[in-house]
């Protein structure tokens, strides 16, 4: 039987090494916007904008469900960096606006992200409550700084326990050694503001014990003036 020309394979073969150029192009695209979005939603919940960063996160979602369809036909498409990237950073962003709204954990199967992507977005969410705690600080808001420490301080612990994962998710070691740095800074960011929240505080009752005592002092000299003159 007389085979196909290899001319015509070739052609087949560029024509369909083309397209997948193409749909790697694209979804390069989509996922450095995917990216941004993300990026923007984070800032969007320091800024207490919180209606605005569920937007850019529903847009960043069209994206990855857009994902899902082309890997049907194209696999490798989901492992290329980019994916990775923006996978991570979109968990970074819904896990700081739920834990911000709601005070709750969302796990990766509810956000539909791989597990690695998820457990190296959580790493991150550490630093963007210590901006937060700064944030509480100098607003004069030592509660809510205490509790932005208490919550990076859960996160550390709880990635920190998981043996396996040191071995299993590559650069989590890196993560939660800076993750550590960075809660001691915020720990000693926010213990030096309660010492001097604490002695403005004397301070300031001190001066009121000063004042009361030279009141005291004045009215007993006026009365023992008009008990002379008497």
């Amino acid at each position: 039987m007389k085979g196909m020309a290899l001319k015509s394979i070739l052609d087949r073969v560029q024509d369909g090494l083309k397209r997948r150029e193409e749909v790697r192009e694209g979804v390069q695209r989509d996922m450095r916007r995917a990216t941004r979005l993300s990026k923007q939603a984070i800032l969007f919940v320091h800024q207490e904008r919180f209606e605005e960063a569920r937007k850019s996160l529903e847009e960043a979602e069209a994206l990855f469900v857009k994902l899902h369809e082309i890997s049907g036909e194209h696999p490798d498409m989901v492992y290329i960096g980019l994916v990775e990237a923006a996978f991570e950073e979109y968990a970074e962003a819904q896990v700081f606006l739920r834990l911000v709204e709601e005070k709750g954990f969302i796990g990766p199967e509810e956000l539909g992200v791989p597990e690695v992507s998820y457990v190296l977005g959580l790493g991150d969410v550490i630093g963007e409550f210590r901006r937060r705690a700064l944030d509480s600080l100098r607003r004069g808001d030592m509660e809510g700084a205490e509790d932005c420490l208490r919550i990076m301080e859960q996160i550390y612990i709880d990635l920190t326990a998981m043996d396996d994962a040191y071995l299993l998710v590559p650069g989590l070691r890196r993560k939660c050694d800076i993750a550590r740095r960075v809660i001691e800074t915020t720990r000693g960011d926010v213990t030096i503001e309660a010492r001097k929240r604490s002695l403005e505080h004397s301070i300031q009752r001190l001066e009121e014990a000063l004042k009361g005592g030279r009141r005291r002092k004045i009215g007993k000299a006026k009365s023992q003036g008009n008990s002379g003159a008497g």
